[in-house]
């Protein structure tokens, strides 16, 4: 599993089962679109989506909060293009951006934990941010899975 995880010849031949693929696909089109959404949505979707209540801090605040958030989104646009490079050119990378997925919305989880921030709502994101790092688990072993090792006899 080591050497699905981290190959010695990085190609464009996935070996895992379909499922983490087409999920992998499903994550980075979500990936491109939230970025869009932080860097082009006026108050960078910290108010509107992530339901941060802006109106509660100085304009000065305000202009540093939808900043960060244009700047995160820079950096989801980053990985994003990552997994489009990764899905169009180096399928057998898909076990370690699976790794890589869970290892940052465990970090969003704890991070979260650790140092809240206030909100007005509940985002959207936050379920995601739930959701995603059991499905990131799952689809990383489907991943290092090959399907032709389990149909083969004891």
């Amino acid at each position: 599993m080591i050497k699905q995880l981290f190959p010695e010849k990085i190609t464009n031949q996935y070996e895992g089962f379909l499922i983490a693929k087409w999920f992998f696909f499903i994550l980075t089109i979500t990936t491109l679109g939230r970025s869009l959404a932080h860097l082009f949505l006026p108050d960078g979707g910290a108010q509107s989506i992530a339901t941060i209540p802006l109106d509660m801090f100085s304009p000065s605040a305000e202009k540093v909060i939808v900043g960060m958030f244009a700047q995160w989104g820079l950096t989801q646009l980053m990985m994003g293009i990552l997994y489009v490079i990764v899905i169009w050119c180096y399928q057998s990378l898909i076990p370690l951006m699976w790794f890589f997925l869970l290892f940052e919305y465990l970090g969003r989880l704890l991070l979260g934990a650790y140092k809240p921030f206030e909100t007005s709502g509940t985002a959207p994101g936050s379920i995601g941010n739930l959701i995603i790092p059991v499905l990131s688990l799952i689809m990383l072993v489907f991943s290092l899975l090959k399907p032709k090792e389990l149909s083969k006899p004891n």
